[in-house]
């Protein structure tokens, strides 16, 4: 930090395995992505290059390599991954990961419907090939899943060879784990919590409000995705308490 101050929560420190903040990256030029490492990289941890981005990304190898000087894990997103799915291609997926330097692989069927048994057969299968961080939840805001369902799924996910498990609400915040208005389930994300290690659960939260809801149940150390680039720094600074959201959350007295 640039000066010392009192009563700041500990936060984890890079490589962390909780407190992480997952950047989306919805198609940043390669300046952009060195924009980001230089004011972001001792706060981000993962970037996602989202939904399809990267089939259509200009300079996708320079700024896979950015990102790669800097030691940041990257991964396509999980609509990617259903695109070769539904067109019988995992095998071209798994080389295309290869092919890019991309370990990190996530596992998702929010737009597409799969037996579960199957999907978690290719979390088995592509955890041979790299880390994989596996999304539950739909893109269908009309498709609700009850809470014991959300359990039932990330527990099976886990234990098929997930890292984590992703609670889905698309870039906008708008479905999953939150209402159409942005608004979150907590009765779900609270009893999702009674069975799943918050540690292993990546909360999607794009909106300040939701980023603060998660701060507020679970710490400064929870796992927040689908943060925008240029929101990273106003994160960090919400987590330990110098925003006026969460000023005094960590304070000892008041002056």
């Amino acid at each position: 930090m640039n000066f010392n101050l009192t009563q700041i929560p500990e936060r984890t420190v890079r490589p962390r395995t909780h407190g992480l903040t997952m950047v989306m990256d919805k198609g940043l030029s390669t300046q952009e992505a060195k924009n980001l490492m230089d004011v972001g990289l001792p706060h981000v941890d993962i970037v996602k290059l989202g939904f399809g981005t990267s089939f259509v990304t200009p300079n996708l190898k320079a700024k896979l390599e950015v990102y790669r000087e800097h030691n940041m894990p990257v991964y396509f997103g999980g609509t990617l991954f259903e695109a070769f799915l539904i067109r019988n291609q995992v095998d071209d997926y798994i080389s295309v990961c290869k092919e890019y330097g991309v370990s990190y692989m996530e596992v998702s069927d929010g737009s597409i419907t799969i037996p579960h048994s199957e999907k978690c057969g290719y979390i088995e299968k592509l955890s041979k090939h790299g880390i994989v961080l596996s999304e539950v939840g739909s893109k269908d805001a009309a498709h609700i899943i009850p809470p014991y369902k959300w359990i039932e799924l990330m527990r099976a996910e886990l234990a098929a060879g997930a890292e984590y498990v992703i609670a889905e609400a698309r870039e906008a915040g708008n479905v999953g784990i939150y209402r159409g208005t942005g608004e979150v389930r907590e009765g779900l994300v609270q009893e999702i919590l009674t069975q799943i290690p918050e540690e292993k659960i990546l909360w999607e939260a794009p909106q300040k409000a939701q980023q603060l809801y998660f701060l507020e149940l679970i710490g400064c150390n929870v796992n927040l995705g689908n943060i925008a680039p240029h929101e990273v720094i106003a994160l960090e600074a919400m987590r330990i308490g110098l925003r006026g959201d969460t000023f005094e959350l960590y304070l000892d007295k008041k002056v």
